[in-house]
Parts: structure tokens; sequence; C-alpha cells
């Protein structure tokens, strides 16, 4: 079996929305924020904006993966087709100059079949639940910017946290490769090729805001999607990520060795690949 990885990204989506822009919207919606009861009551006694305080914001880069795996197989094999004959009196029957001796009320052709089996399987991982989510898919109309792994360990901007995702690049792509990896019954096996086209990571900014209900002595947390502006109540801040790197060997971890456990010889499928993905890309930096 042959196993092709393509190298994998991290991509940088690029914001919509300011903090500016962002900070204004969850202001106006900040009654909204602690609860239908606390918005019903404002409809009578509407509170006034001294009494709310803006106690902490953020910028956060919302990690989540895009994986894409296509698989072929091309294989042949022989298979008997029962064939009834028209009436008990039928001996044998001959097609095409072979003779075939009818039992039991039927002839039996052997045939070779021809097989080709096409997969493709796309997945969206959320890094911070490690939870499938095809709603992801929707971030990739965006503008974006790749991060070179070597600048991993650089890009810590000073506005904004990187969250670390909580699933490595291995745990996803095994996943993947576990679902695409079958057995087929074959007599001759042609080819069987998988490849993982894609092993993205992406972030996305996110914007927080914690504000306090002053006269309630209530807090709440208003969630701001800088790409698609929607407005989330009761999120969360990520004040526990600050000072925290991204680490290229957690993040792309993916190797002959890992997928060698798959699928024992994949480990040198893999080694070429890449020699060619590497040759090719050379060349077209050199044209």
């Amino acid at each position: 079996m042959e196993i092709a990885l393509v190298e994998e990204r991290a991509m940088i989506l690029q914001e919509q929305l300011s903090m500016d822009q962002a900070e204004g919207r969850a202001w106006s919606h900040k009654v909204d924020a602690f609860g239908r009861l606390e918005r019903m009551t404002s409809l009578f006694t509407r509170p006034k904006d001294e009494d709310f305080e803006l106690l902490y914001k953020e910028k956060r880069y919302q990690p989540f993966w895009h994986v894409v795996c296509t698989a072929r197989y091309v294989y042949e094999r022989r298979r008997q087709y029962p064939l009834k004959v028209s009436g008990p009196e039928i001996k044998t029957v001959t097609i095409e100059g072979t003779q075939y001796d009818a039992t039991s009320g039927a002839i039996t052709l052997i045939g070779l079949e021809h097989c080709r089996e096409e997969l493709r399987t796309e997945l969206f991982v959320d890094g911070l639940s490690n939870e499938p989510d095809l709603a992801l898919a929707d971030y990739l109309q965006y503008p974006t910017a790749e991060v070179a792994e070597d600048d991993l360990d650089d890009f810590k901007p000073e506005d904004a946290i990187v969250v670390p995702p909580q699933a490595r690049a291995t745990a996803v792509v095994r996943d993947v490769l576990i679902g695409m990896i079958k057995s087929v019954q074959a007599d001759r096996i042609i080819e069987d090729h998988i490849g993982v086209e894609r092993v993205d990571l992406y972030y996305r900014p996110v914007y927080a805001f914690q504000y306090r209900w002053i006269s309630k002595d209530k807090e709440t947390v208003i969630e701001y999607d800088a790409m698609t502006g929607k407005l989330q109540a009761g999120g969360k801040t990520f004040q526990q990520y600050m000072g925290k790197f991204l680490d290229p060997e957690f993040l792309f971890d993916i190797g002959a060795e890992t997928v060698d456990l798959l699928v024992p010889g994949g480990g040198l499928a893999i080694k070429l690949a890449k020699k060619g993905i590497e040759a090719a890309q050379s060349r077209k930096r050199e044209d």
C-alpha cells in the first residue's frame, strides 16, 4: 500500500472585524448577555450604561484542523455467475464456443471483475473540543496567511492570545486513515493508494469581553467572532493560555513511524512521497 503525505501547514485567518468594532457591538448587547430573565426585567427599568463596566477584553486565535484524505483501490477478482436455464430438459449450454453443464436447472459462468473504488474524506475538527464540526468549513471562504513551520515559535502576537490545540496532528490524521484503509477481496491488486492531501491547522480570531453589572454584582462574557460577526453570550476567556507558545513538534508530528503503526511498510512510502513533494516544490521555486 502506498501512502502519500502532504506537507502540513499553519494558517491564520485574517479578521474581518476590528477589536473596536467588536467592542462597540458587544457593548450594545451587554444586557442581553446576562440572560433572558435580566433582559425581560430591563424592558421595564432600562439600566444605565454607568451600571456596567468592562472588566477584561481579549483577542485570541482559536484553532481547528482541516484534513482531506483520498483513497483509490483498483483490483481484479474472479467470480461465479449462476444463470438459470429455461427448463429441466436442458443438459448443456454453449455460449461463444464454450460449453457449460446444467446442474440443478442452472449453469455457472466464470467472470473476471475489474473493480475501482475511490474514497474521499474531508474532516474539520475543533481544536478545543476535539470534536468534528462541519460548520468550520465556512471559514475557508475568508482570506488567510500561512505561517511557515519554522516561524511558529516566533508567532506570538503582542495583542492576542494563541490558544494551543488540544489534539495533535497525529491523532487527527490517524482517525481519518483508519476510516480510509480497507481490505478488498481481490485476486490481483493493481493499485491501492491513500493520499493525505491536506493537514492544515487554522487559527481564527475571536474577541471576548467580560462585563460586570455593578448593581446586581453579576459578571458575564460575550464572545464575538472576528470573521462572521456572530455574537455569543455566556462565553469564556482564555487568560490561562497567556504566554504559551506554539510547539511545531507537538502540532505537526506526523511521520513515517506514526503511519507505519497503521500500515506495515507505509513508512517507506511516506518517506518517498515526501522526497517527491520536496523535489517538486524545489523545481517549482526554480521555475
